[in-house]
């Protein structure tokens, strides 16, 4: 389970899955984005809705007592969102095929579904680099063929053309949230860089929400790899970008950590607290935790003491988890701090570390949970900018 985990890890820091240059593989046909098969969400997909889950939550407050949240999808919204995941794939190849498996489907479902109350949520398959071929790579026994450039860039073309269908076909000049998690914010990064940052489609974004990446801005500046879109500084403001990579205030960043570092010399990290956006501010976050426990972690949560953990699949623990953005020793990342009080009956710590040996392996800081961490702050901050964005465009 370990040796996946890390899998799942290995392009979460950065832009070189979808940097690569040259044609697509030779072998593999473009895909039809008009089959609705080819999408995990869109708002017209009536079987095999990604997105069209249950997202009950059962919030849990500091005194113990427990209370259910139903949630609600607005299928009026007015603007969109367009996801792109991260390395979820167990297929035996190369790449994934784009018949979903139900690491695709419970993804979008922690990382994704609930901002259907703020946005239609569109989710193309694409064909990533898989668990397989990152742990033969990581073994140093890499798969035929793997090294192959051409390979690397398909699910960058994929991502592409689902892009290009979505305008052509769907957006009918609607404001959009760009979202991607890890190898997703790496290969949603290059399509901002190439395809958007300063053209005109860029009047289209509302923002881009990049979560476990390091998107590099210059120091004492908000822009730095896009050129034109700034890091966003307040719910209010749109055509921005939320980025972030997450670690315990414990558990910092080792020298070794492929997040919080900036690979040019004048550049660092962007980190954008979705608690506060404001620069440096702290603030608490709404945390959606996975009430199923998929990733290697220390064990799993009771939520109160001496209770039964809830059986809804998300957990709700409000004032538990707080953070800012901090810069040490090199790194930039969002710091994430437990509120423990071992006096209150509910749990005093989280899961989502990956651990090795029964060692936390600190590199990786909570990649694993980016996205639940703050799922909540992210559903406010995109109603917030849709607001925003819907009356500048009335002007």
């Amino acid at each position: 389970m370990l040796q996946r985990t890390l899998a799942a890890l290995a392009l979460g820091a950065g832009m070189t899955l979808a940097a690569a240059s040259g044609a697509s593989a030779q072998s593999a046909p473009k895909n039809d984005y008009a089959k609705p098969e080819t999408w995990l969400c869109r708002p017209d997909k009536t079987a095999g809705n990604a997105c069209k889950t249950d997202l009950t939550a059962t919030v849990v407050q500091g005194n113990g007592t427990e209370s259910v949240e139903h949630f609600k999808a607005d299928p009026k919204a007015p603007i969109d969102c367009f996801y792109v995941y991260p390395t979820v794939s167990n297929d035996p190849g190369i790449v994934s095929d784009m018949n979903p498996g139900p690491e695709e489907i419970n993804v979008v479902k922690v990382q994704f579904a609930r901002l259907g109350a703020k946005c239609r949520l569109f989710a193309p398959m694409y064909r990533q680099v898989t668990l397989t071929a990152l742990r033969a790579g990581m073994s140093g026994k890499p798969l035929p063929g793997q090294n192959d450039p051409q390979w690397r860039k398909l699910g960058y073309d994929d991502v592409v053309d689902a892009w290009n269908y979505y305008l052509a076909h769907d957006n009918h000049g609607r404001g959009v949230v760009l979202v991607g998690h890890s190898q997703g914010s790496g290969v949603l990064t290059q399509v901002i860089k190439n395809e958007i940052d300063g053209k005109p489609v860029q009047k289209k974004l509302v923002s881009a929400i990049l979560m476990g990446t390091r998107l590099p801005v210059q120091k004492g500046k908000d822009t730095g790899l896009f050129q034109h879109i700034p890091l966003c500084r307040s719910a209010s403001q749109t055509g921005c970008v939320i980025a972030y990579a997450s670690f315990r205030d414990t558990v910092p960043p080792p020298a070794n950590s492929l997040f919080g570092k900036a690979p040019g010399e004048n550049e660092i990290a962007a980190c954008t607290n979705p608690a506060d956006l404001a620069p440096g501010a702290k603030g608490t976050f709404h945390a959606y935790m996975s009430n199923v426990q998929i990733v290697n972690s220390s064990g799993a949560v009771t939520w109160v003491k001496g209770k039964p953990n809830p059986t809804t699949p998300f957990v709700e623990v409000p004032g538990l988890l707080t953070g800012q953005c901090v810069e040490k020793n090199g790194f930039s990342y969002l710091e994430v701090h437990v509120n423990a009080n071992p006096a209150d009956p509910r749990a005093d710590d989280i899961n989502g570390d990956v651990v090795q040996e029964g060692k936390v392996n600190p590199a990786w800081g909570l990649h694993l949970i980016d996205a639940n961490l703050a799922m909540g702050n992210l559903v406010t901050i995109v109603g917030d900018e849709a607001k925003s964005y819907l009356a500048t465009a009335k002007k």
